[in-house]
């Protein structure tokens, strides 16, 4: 009978993989993380011009110091209830890779918390919601200070692929 090893070498190299510091945000109740490495600049609210014809997501376009730059509700693209905005309010600008180019994109959340610190020990790994559906775009959920953080892979979130057909609805979920 063969022994399930759970701190094998690929599970350390997993979890080591994962770890590191975080920029924490929320939206709603719930507070996500992603790699500061990826996190380019956090700004207030500003003019977002409405682009037609695009998912339901897409808030649209600002001009990031002479560059158009797309601006994401995360809200929207999870399937969460839209939310007003608050003066805690603001835009995240990530950079991600898109075919093979790094590409920047505002994401619109409802407040940034923190830089976090994470140890390989506070990260578990997605638990099996049942529902059969992927979450690649999940990287595990982190324990801090007695809260769950979701940790997220931005270039899974912002994958073109998944992004919804134009005037398609999120559902409505609370948060």
């Amino acid at each position: 009978m063969a022994a399930i090893v759970l701190n094998s070498p690929e599970n350390a190299s997993r979890e080591d993989a994962r770890a590191g510091k975080y920029l924490t945000f929320h939206l709603g109740a719930e507070e996500f993380g992603i790699r500061v490495l990826q996190v380019r600049e956090i700004m207030g609210l500003q003019d977002i011009t409405a682009v037609p014809n695009t998912p339901v997501y897409v808030k649209g376009v600002i001009n990031l110091r002479g560059k158009v730059t797309p601006v994401l509700c995360l809200r929207s693209k999870f399937g969460m209830r839209p939310a007003e905005t608050t003066p805690a309010s603001c835009i995240i600008v990530v950079q991600v890779e898109s075919r093979g180019a790094a590409v920047l994109t505002g994401l619109l959340v409802d407040a940034v918390s923190d830089v976090l610190s994470i140890v390989p020990g506070d990260i578990e790994d997605i638990p099996d919601f049942g529902s059969g559906k992927a979450t690649p775009h999940l990287l595990g959920m982190a324990k801090v200070k007695g809260k769950v953080k979701i940790l997220l892979d931005i270039d899974q979130v912002l994958k073109t692929e998944e992004r919804a057909e134009p005037g398609e609805s999120p559902q409505e979920h609370d948060a």
